[in-house]
């Protein structure tokens, strides 16, 4: 249980709980819920409520619900149900026998709904949903009364009852609140409560026939159960008046409603509509496709539950809302599979090699660790043979400067093997491809090590030929080619923003017999690949298949990638000096546009911890609070004029909030400190005023 005296760390919405235990509020009670519409499968926002509403009841000794909100029977599913639950389970929660719907509570909404009918607080209305639309009015000017907002109790009382009974047509007539048709909130202008809706329910079949909305559902099943605090994603701030009309008007329990942020990540989208069009399109397999932002998709593709809670609290709670660098997500998984993962070969592109002076008929067995992280997790043995296969992309005939891998007369190192030298290439007689490498083996060097000392920078990952398996593997990538989809304005259809290259599905890998029988949902670290998992559905002892969950970092790659994108060597790039004249203006360095300089988010942010980093010169460790309910970690290089980092704690500083996450062997570094820097003179950059974390510097 958190110490009610320790507010300073906490995040906006622990804060609240903290000081109404202080006051004795709700009897010293904490009591969340977890409330998802069953019309769809959950995704990484909502576990990220998951966690927050179960990580908040457990940490103050309270209680959390799971209660579907199944008021739409048009669009739930008994499948979603299932899916939901398991998703919550998966996670690692556990709602014991605290597992509810809104269509438990049915008949006493009804009731509700008459007793605020016979106060006179509740009318049924017999305007279409059109009329609905143009009687509510705009943000600059009010509503007007529907024509039959006089009606007495008595009809009222009359004509709900004949709605409950069936007597009238889908959209004829609905029970409104009579609240404020001049409100300048318009979710206050007599909003519905109730329409007639003739279908079949998942749990309560035809029984009904109208169906309370979400606005009037909501605050009461809270009341019901008993929920001190409802804590409801941002797009709800605007609903929270008619949230507290009901429950005072009613006079029955009273929770508090509070507002966090919504997730928003890189590269997908949040919207259960869109993600559902994606699927009922065929732009996907599926709601588990690997591709998709879903926790069954995720846990498909490998991401692990530790990692997907541990992602969460990094990224806090927070009231403004923001989007997240789906590198953090990333970030998370590698960190947590570093861990947990053993370490295999796979050549996923194979290259034959041929060992020249290797016996014909010899098979050796090598030993190799199963993970240098974890020496508990033992190790395996790897067969070495004449003939292997290396990846394609491990061999150059023409190497370019800084690739260390293998090209002819060039001798690198197979990873707990041999070192074996390139000495002939056979090429494709019709296309001229690289089919097949003669090299040959150093016998005393076996597990990767020379006696003489010789310098190899290269080392590459293999198997051998006769005794590796065949199996599939899928690259996944982003699922959208821009970072933002959802808010891309100047396109009308968001699925013209899909990524065609999202899935490359490579059917002739091979992978050490180690794998053979490996268990659906399995997780591998394939060195110099990525972290990868055994497909759940696809993947047999027969055909295994493989799911790429996230990359490695490849430092040969991005030195590649650079030099195709400018075509042009790095001296080249450097920016040609400036005019000595140029408008009687001397700049001090390469200038930019204003649009440049907006592309950077600048946020006030106070030092809270602040200290050395052992083994490094330069840099100390800053954690940061931007008013996001967390902590970032920012390393900077200011050591040499801050001997004594903690003296920073407190300070107001600028920090680069945009930055990507950079992993640094220290950790990973979450934007950067501003500073100003002159001869011999270092000083971090820091701020006056009342500004608060998270404010804005412009």
């Amino acid at each position: 249980m958190n110490n009610p005296d320790s507010t300073s760390s906490l995040d906006f919405i622990r804060s609240i709980i903290t000081e109404d235990l202080k006051a004795n509020k709700n009897d010293g009670r904490v009591h969340t819920r977890f409330p998802p519409e069953p019309n769809g499968y959950l995704h990484i926002g909502h576990a990220k409520s998951i966690c927050l509403n179960f990580g908040i009841a457990a940490e103050f000794g309270g209680l959390c619900n799971v209660r579907f909100d199944d008021t739409n029977p048009t669009k739930e599913e008994k499948e979603f149900v299932e899916s939901i639950k398991e998703d919550v389970r998966w996670l690692g929660f556990d709602w014991g026998d605290r597992l509810y719907y809104a269509s438990d509570y049915f008949h006493q909404l009804y009731d509700y709904a008459v007793q605020l009918i016979k106060i006179g607080k509740a009318y049924v209305d017999d305007l279409t949903a059109d009329e609905i639309r143009e009687y509510r009015g705009t943000l600059t000017q009010p509503g007007k009364d529907s024509p039959y907002r006089t009606r007495s109790v008595e009809e009222n009382l009359d004509l709900f009852e004949r709605m409950r009974a069936g007597e009238f047509e889908n959209g004829s007539r609905v029970l409104r609140a009579k609240v404020d048709m001049a409100s300048p909130n318009l979710n206050m202008r007599d909003p519905v409560m109730y329409r007639v809706l003739h279908a079949s329910h998942h749990r309560t079949g035809n029984k009904w026939c109208i169906y309370p909305m979400y606005d009037f559902t909501h605050g009461q099943s809270d009341s019901i159960e008993g929920i001190t605090h409802s804590i409801c994603t941002l797009e709800f701030e605007d609903h929270r008046p008619l949230y507290d009309w009901f429950l005072d008007e009613l006079k029955i329990f009273h929770p508090q409603q509070i507002e966090f942020a919504r997730l928003n990540l890189t590269y997908t989208i949040m919207s259960k509509r869109r993600l559902m069009e994606l699927v009922e399109q065929g732009c996907v397999t599926g709601w588990n496709d690997s591709r998709m932002p879903t926790i069954s998709g995720l846990r498909r593709r490998g991401y692990t539950p530790e990692s997907i809670r541990n992602f969460c609290e990094r990224i806090g709670v927070a009231k403004r809302e923001s989007i997240v660098d789906m590198a953090l997500l990333e970030y998370s998984i590698r960190e947590d599979l570093n861990k947990r993962a053993s370490r295999v070969m796979a050549v996923l592109r194979p290259l034959r090699v041929v060992i020249d002076n290797y016996p014909g008929n010899r098979v050796e067995y090598l030993d190799a660790e199963n993970n240098p992280e974890d020496p508990g997790m033992g190790s395996r043995k790897l067969p070495f043979s004449r003939v292997l296969y290396i990846e394609q992309e491990d061999f150059r005939e023409d190497p370019p400067k800084k690739f260390f891998r293998l090209a002819p007369g060039r001798e690198v190192r197979l990873k707990h093997a041999y070192y074996i030298k390139c000495e002939r290439v056979v090429k494709d007689e019709k296309t001229g491809e690289v089919v097949e490498l003669h090299c040959t083996y150093d016998p005393e060097t076996r597990g990767g090590w020379s006696k003489d000392g010789r310098n190899v920078k290269g080392t590459l990952h293999w198997v051998s030929a006769d005794q590796s398996l065949k199996a599939e593997v899928r690259l996944y990538d982003h699922l959208f080619v821009k970072p933002n989809p959802g808010d891309e304005k100047d396109v009308s259809d968001f699925k013209t923003l899909l990524n065609s290259n999202s899935l490359e599905a490579l059917t002739s890998c091979r992978v050490e017999p180690s794998l053979a029988g490996a268990e659906p949902g399995s997780r591998y670290q394939f060195l110099r690949q990525g972290y990868f998992c055994v497909d759940s559905i696809d993947s047999s002892a027969d055909k295994l298949v493989f799911n790429r969950t996230v990359t490695l970092r490849d430092t040969w790659a991005k030195i590649e990638k650079a030099q195709k994108k400018t075509g042009i060597p790095k001296a080249a790039k450097e920016p040609a000096p400036l005019s000595e004249k140029h408008d009687d203006h001397k700049p001090v360095g390469q200038e930019i546009t204003i649009e440049d300089f907006s592309k950077l988010d600048l946020r006030v942010a106070i030092v809270r911890e602040a200290g050395l980093i052992e083994g490094a010169d330069k840099l100390i460790r800053l954690m940061v609070d931007l008013g996001e309910g967390r902590l970032r970690q920012v390393f900077a290089g200011i050591r040499s004029a801050y001997p004594e980092p903690e003296k920073l704690v407190g300070k107001k500083v600028i920090i680069v909030a945009n930055l990507k996450p950079r992993q640094m062997k220290f950790g990973l570094s979450e934007g950067m400190a501003l500073a100003g820097v002159g001869k011999n003179r270092l000083g971090i950059a820091t701020i006056e005023g009342e500004l608060l974390p998270g404010d804005r510097v412009k």
